[in-house]
């Protein structure tokens, strides 16, 4: 590791325990939006209305201006994000508990924090994960609380590809299947909704040139939403209480993947049976 990557990290855990303060509105276009893009015609849009708390999770964008995006068109790091020396970024995963329900025309405000930073060491080389808890309160108190894991990895080497996807998936068979089948408009709508420049998710060329990936990679907040929606239709009107998302493997544009669930389990899978990502999610009884 370069001298001057290896002092950026030893300075890492400096960046443990900064925090900001951010505001947004669950405005009624927003949902709209959102509501088309899943093909939900059955949730009420009038001012004061309830919404599926997860449906938040596209709210909090990081607005950053033009000027101090990074090539990879996420907001630079240094900011609020401890500055990583690894370029690439995903989502690792997310614990999530809901309080009260958001509704339509709420000031939310969000305390951001970040509350760990781990160097390790994974298959694709050395990796960085740095912990965020959200506290979301609106007009009627807590609404939310989550835990938030980001993981920095180092560059794609020239050629290379990503891992063959590992044959065993999950020991347990599905209660319930759907096929799912991300497309590159899917994969603009809910970039567009949540103000997310990443360039693997639109940018073809790039994600295949300068990140390894052999074809655009379907967000991972995306997924989570598609498999929680899935689930929540199964639910008999109960509302999500929490879940906790782990990311297995990224989901590309064009494949075709799964659906799954059996009981509070939750999964996606591609084509070959892969694990892509997995939920536990539990439901108000």
């Amino acid at each position: 590791m370069p001298s001057d990557a290896m002092a950026a990290e030893a300075m890492l855990p400096d960046w443990i325990g900064r925090w900001r303060e951010s505001e947004d509105e669950l405005t009624r276009p927003a949902m709209r939006r959102l509501a088309a893009m899943l093909d939900r015609e059955d949730v009420a849009l009038a001012s004061g209305a309830a919404v599926p708390p997860h449906w938040t999770a596209v709210l909090f964008d990081d607005a950053a201006p033009q000027g101090r995006l990074g090539p990879d068109g996420h907001p630079l790091k240094g900011d609020f994000l401890p500055p990583v020396p690894l370029p690439r970024r995903m989502l690792g995963g997310r614990r999530l508990t809901y309080h009260a329900p958001p509704r339509i025309g709420d000031l939310l405000r969000r305390r951001s924090e970040i509350t760990a930073i781990a160097p390790k060491t994974g298959k694709s080389g050395r990796l960085v994960f740095v912990t965020l808890r959200h506290s979301v309160t609106g007009p009627e108190g807590l609404v939310s609380v989550e835990e938030q894991d980001i993981a920095y990895r180092e560059a794609a080497a020239p050629g290379q590809k990503p891992a063959a996807p590992e044959a065993a998936g999950p020991a347990r068979a599905a209660d319930w299947t759907d096929a799912f089948a991300p497309d590159p408009v899917l994969l603009f709508r809910y970039s567009a909704l949540t103000f997310n420049g990443h360039r693997i998710h639109y940018d073809a060329d790039y994600a295949r040139g300068e990140e390894g990936y052999p074809a655009l990679v379907v967000n991972g907040g995306l997924t989570t939403l598609m498999l929680l929606e899935a689930a929540c239709r199964r639910a008999d009107g109960r509302p999500l209480l929490r879940y906790a998302a782990r990311t297995v493997r990224p989901l590309f544009c064009g494949r075709a993947a799964t659906l799954n669930g059996a009981g509070g389990a939750l999964w996606a899978a591609d084509a070959a049976g892969a694990l892509a990502l997995t939920i536990e999610a539990a439901f108000v009884a």
